[in-house]
């Protein structure tokens, strides 16, 4: 089947920083969305506690309030446990100190994983390949990830890997037309290897710094299908041996422990270097980020929550925690979000 190849149309030039403006507003917008209201672990603890000394019973339910959280059983018990330890040794006398303790645990936790992309500029094309299930937000991720390379100056290809659905190449090729991108596609139907195939060639020939390969959805149980995935590796690999330089699962945080599922069937699949966390401004469950980084450990690169490019940011997990918790400490936010700024 032929190839369809569209050239971007002359970009503008990136901001003086050479990176997108307004992460700290992103910020700002992650405490806004994620875990609002009642669903924050932290919701009417202090009134839970007036009057009382911090017990076994408060940490109980604590306990069941990470657990609802989809904090899951490894990560949970390895908070509470601390928290305990330090009830031990009169250490937290009132909820604020329990707050501040419960923050700084997730942190801990969460620190390894925060790990933003690097993009090697020695590699040309750059090769990004997002996988993921159906649903998860991938093609939305690719084009507001292409929107944010462009931003920082770099050329980029998009590629229509998943071929299955003829609206998801087109849905693509909006957002190339969006970032600027060039745009690589086939007719639906066609093999994914081929696209991709024909996609690097391209991006080599016209010296394409970044090349983001779309995949189809599928679910981490089909295993034919994920035979597949590994067979669109294996064809970058003969292209070029050291890519793909960046394999990022994108992981709708809806899914809740399902999603830590996916992560480990995906690692074990195709080797995953780094997760994206979507659809955080629609669940209460936002604590499976930490159940994946305390278990699996893989870099979280990104995190979406909403649907537009400046509702897409690094993941930085200070103030995530801090969103997570619902902590109402505005001066340590801050803080967050100035060191996003300076990132």
């Amino acid at each position: 089947m032929p190839a369809m190849f569209h050239r971007a149309p002359a970009r503008p030039a990136p901001p003086p920083e050479g990176r997108p403006d307004g992460r700290p507003g992103f910020i700002k917008r992650l405490r806004q969305r994620l875990n609002r209201g009642n669903s924050w672990l932290t919701y009417d603890l202090a009134d839970l506690l007036k009057g009382r000394a911090i017990d076994a019973a408060i940490l109980e339910e604590l306990e069941t309030r990470l657990l609802g959280a989809d904090v899951g059983v490894a990560a949970t018990e390895r908070i509470l446990a601390g928290l305990r330890a330090r009830v031990a040794r009169r250490e937290l006398a009132d909820a604020a100190a329990l707050i501040d303790a419960l923050r700084e645990s997730i942190v801990e936790i969460l620190t390894p994983c925060a790990r933003p992309l690097v993009i090697d500029a020695a590699a040309r094309p750059f090769v990004i390949l997002v996988v993921g299930v159906n649903g998860s937000g991938k093609t939305t991720t690719i084009g507001k990830l292409a929107q944010r390379c462009a931003g920082e100056g770099r050329s980029v290809m998009l590629a229509a890997g998943d071929t299955f659905r003829a609206a998801a190449i087109e849905q693509l090729k909006i957002w190339a037309e969006r970032a600027g991108a060039d745009f690589a596609a086939q007719n639906p139907g066609a093999d994914p290897g081929a696209v991709v195939f024909d996609a690097m060639a391209a991006a080599r020939s016209r010296g394409s710094d970044v090349l983001i390969a779309d995949t189809a959805g599928r679910l981490h149980s089909q295993s034919h299908l994920m035979e597949e995935l590994k067979k669109v590796r294996r064809v970058i690999q003969r292209v070029d041996g050291s890519a793909p330089h960046e394999v990022l699962l994108v992981l709708d945080a809806n899914q809740g422990q399902n999603a830590l599922a996916q992560a480990r069937q995906f690692g074990q699949a195709v080797g995953v270097t780094g997760l994206v966390l979507t659809k955080l401004d629609g669940t209460a469950k936002g604590g499976i980020v930490i159940a994946i980084a305390a278990e699996l450990g893989i870099p979280i690169r990104f995190v979406g929550v909403g649907e537009t490019a400046e509702d897409f940011g690094e993941f930085d997990a200070r103030a995530f925690a801090a969103a997570l918790v619902g902590t109402p400490d505005a001066g340590g936010f801050a803080h967050a979000a100035g060191e996003a700024g300076a990132a």
